[in-house]
């Protein structure tokens, strides 16, 4: 038994091996500084601006959420077409997976998606088999994405192959939806072990990488963002798949918002450029996108 195990965890160490995962946190933030200083200002534009609102995953996720607030919530975005109709609408409502069939039956709009986080959010520690119905659960009643937390203290403790195991079993349950994974970088401690949450995630059939839950500080960072970009730009190198990526937590600004923007395009470059593989995980942001384009306060959502 043990053999097979050693096996296994040589198998994730080999993986790995394939990239440069030591990396230095000081050099991480002074390419982040010296990124934003350089590309920043180029990359606020209208044209921008509304290329994220149509990145946005509308999110709620309250401890007061009810069927009433989510179909509350879901209706704005039906109005929103009719209201702005030269803009294109937000990419995603995220709620509990309870939530799905209320957002399904009140959702009027084409190209909007319904994403569910799952599996014991927001710390994923609970059984994977909860983990697994859980995830199914929110599929049948109308998830197109889920989104789950890796198992931070499983990837700490260095168990890669039960916390790969437990990301494929869950994609394995998704089938051809999408799955986010994320990293919740802010409890990860460093950039190197960023890099190899990223590069096993993808490994083991992540569709998009994610920051953070948004329950947990910090939340996201431009230099988690640049890491996890990085993992993801050389995964495609090494394999020629292509990963999305969604920064979530604690984008509070468009400032904020430009500078993933920013480093996507730096990094990545223009085919990232699109919801299909770059969404942001924010409620507070469509208001404040909407009123820098619009050039007055609205409080649409």
């Amino acid at each position: 038994m043990e053999n097979s195990e050693t096996t296994n965890q040589n198998k994730y160490d080999a993986a790995l091996g394939k990239y440069n995962t030591d990396l230095n946190d000081a050099d991480i933030k002074a390419q982040v500084a010296t990124l934003i200083e350089k590309k920043l200002a180029e990359n606020n534009t209208e044209e921008v601006k509304k290329l994220l609102f149509n990145c946005i995953d509308l999110t709620t996720l309250n401890t007061t959420d009810s069927d009433e607030s989510v179909m509350r919530f879901t209706e704005k975005v039906n109005k929103f077409d009719e209201e702005f109709p030269d803009l294109k609408n937000v990419a995603a409502i995220c709620v509990y997976p309870n939530f799905a069939q209320v957002v399904k039956d009140t959702l009027e709009v084409e190209d909007v998606n319904i994403a569910c986080v799952s599996a014991g959010f927001p710390s994923s520690q609970t059984f994977i088999e909860v983990k697994v119905a859980e995830t199914a659960m929110a599929i049948m009643e109308g998830a197109d994405e889920i989104d789950i937390v890796i198992s931070v203290g499983t990837f700490l403790s260095g168990d890669y192959e039960t916390l790969c195991d437990e990301i494929q079993e869950i994609k394995d349950t998704c089938k051809e939806q999408h799955l986010k994974v994320i990293l919740e970088t802010g409890a990860l401690g460093n950039a190197s072990n960023i890099k190899k949450a990223s590069l096993l995630s993808m490994y083991s059939g992540a569709d998009f990488i994610k920051t953070s839950t948004g329950k947990q500080q910090p939340a996201a960072t431009p230099e988690a963002a640049l890491v996890m970009c990085q993992a993801i730009k050389e995964y495609h190198e090494t394999t020629g798949n292509k990963i999305g990526f969604k920064p979530a937590g604690g984008i509070n600004s468009v400032n904020d918002a430009l500078i993933y923007y920013t480093i996507i395009k730096e990094t990545l470059g223009k085919e990232w450029l699109n919801n299909k593989f770059f969404r942001l995980g924010t409620s507070r942001l469509a208001n404040l996108l909407l009123s820098d384009i619009k050039g007055e306060e609205i409080k649409f959502f």
